[in-house]
């Protein structure tokens, strides 16, 4: 699934088309409508009932549509057509023309989703990940994985009591092999910056990337250019303040885009922490769908954080009118998770986040968190001097 030697158009496109099987519900199933079990594309176990065997269905059909179209461009544009797209002021005016409309078409092709043979080199070239691997020796990851196997820490101690706990019972991931994959990816980033070390979440995160990715040094360099470049700074230091200025920003944002769900959130006492927390530390890897999370991934990699922000609107948006009929914190959260478990057409998701939530611009997302900032540090900076003060009661 994950490691592979170089293959070409012909082998990925047969490959591709292997991958995605038309799922048959049994006729007892199909009459009962009960809930069926099957395996999605990553090998995850997923529930759920017809209705969602024939929403994934058709949403298969929709990914070899545009699997055709990934190939029909590099057919005609070249092999790697998305990697013209930003202009320079060096290139005449018709080059500089012909760069915006591959621009424009990329981003509108990322937006339906990248093609799952396809998705490991497109987020490899668009993300920064190659540009920082080149910066570097080509032994680095091995040099530094092996450096520090044997070491102990106490972020290798917290990774070595996760690894069972991430994803278990995947075919793959919940193995030996895997373990040991996801171990030298973690371990090694925690020694990479140890300003971060390692944060629970992370190994979710990392093990999808795993499963993407063709080899285990691009998933280690594609969870460093995330966490280095894409990603808001300090998201995963020890007080986790990155965070905590993202959940201060989505409430903000929740109370201009979704006045009527804010407020009465709010009139409920609800802090919206208890289900946005998650999603901003794993990436929605532990509450969506495997391929609705790596098509919100193709966005995040090439447009940035700001589609999290769009991406959780559009699920409180998404639930509007149930969540209005809430009166306790539980109904909100079981409304949540009901409806993220089940989205399992991407399509339905993004076209709220993208159409009906607004357009989020990367400035003022950043402007937000600026505004935001001060006040959380104070907040967390007196929530320590008061942990520090009952400790100091305590002796």
């Amino acid at each position: 699934m994950m490691y592979g030697g170089t293959q070409s158009k012909i082998d990925l496109a047969i490959e591709y088309q292997a991958q995605i099987p038309i799922l048959r519900p049994s006729i007892r199933a199909r009459r009962a409508n009960i809930t069926v079990k099957f395996q999605d594309l990553y090998g995850f176990t997923v529930e759920g009932n017809v209705d969602d065997v024939n929403v994934l269905n058709e949403v298969r059909e929709k990914v070899r549509e545009q699997g055709r179209a990934w190939w029909a461009l590099e057919a005609s544009k070249g092999v790697n057509w998305y990697l013209q797209t930003r202009s320079s002021t060096t290139l005449k005016s018709s080059l500089k023309f012909s760069v915006l409309v591959n621009g424009m078409t990329l981003k509108k092709l990322i937006r339906k989703g990248i093609p799952p043979s396809l998705r490991p080199k497109v987020w490899f070239a668009l993300s920064g990940a190659a540009k920082k691997k080149s910066t570097v020796p080509e032994s680095y990851y091995n040099d530094l994985t092996g450096a520090v196997e044997d070491k102990v820490t106490p972020a290798t101690k917290q990774i070595d009591h996760d690894l069972p706990r991430t994803f278990p019972g995947h075919p793959w991931l919940d193995t030996r092999e895997g373990h040991a994959a996801l171990r030298r990816v973690l371990v090694g980033y925690s020694f990479r910056d140890s300003d971060v070390g390692y944060c629970q979440g992370l190994n979710y995160v990392a093990a999808l990337l795993l499963l993407v990715m063709k080899t285990e040094e691009d998933a280690f360099w594609m969870l460093a250019v995330l966490l280095e470049d894409v990603l808001v700074n300090d998201c995963y230091t020890n007080n986790l303040s990155g965070c905590h200025v993202e959940q201060r920003v989505f409430k903000d944002q929740l109370t201009k885009k979704c006045p009527r769900i804010a407020a009465h959130l709010e009139a409920m006492e609800f802090d919206v922490s208890l289900v946005c927390t998650e999603w901003f530390l794993c990436l929605f890897s532990k509450s969506l769908p495997s391929e609705t999370t790596l098509r919100v991934w193709d966005v995040l990699f090439y447009e940035g954080a700001k589609v999290l922000f769009n991406v959780a609107l559009a699920i409180f948006k998404m639930n509007e009118e149930e969540l209005l009929t809430a009166h306790h914190v539980g109904d909100v959260i079981n409304i949540i998770q009901r409806t993220t478990h089940h989205l399992f057409d991407p399509d339905e998701l993004l076209t709220v986040a993208f159409d009906k939530i607004g357009f989020m611009t990367t400035t003022t997302i950043s402007k937000e968190r600026k505004k935001q900032e001060p006040a959380v540090l104070a907040e967390l900076d007196q929530r320590l001097r008061r942990l520090n003060s009952l400790n100091e009661d305590d002796k």
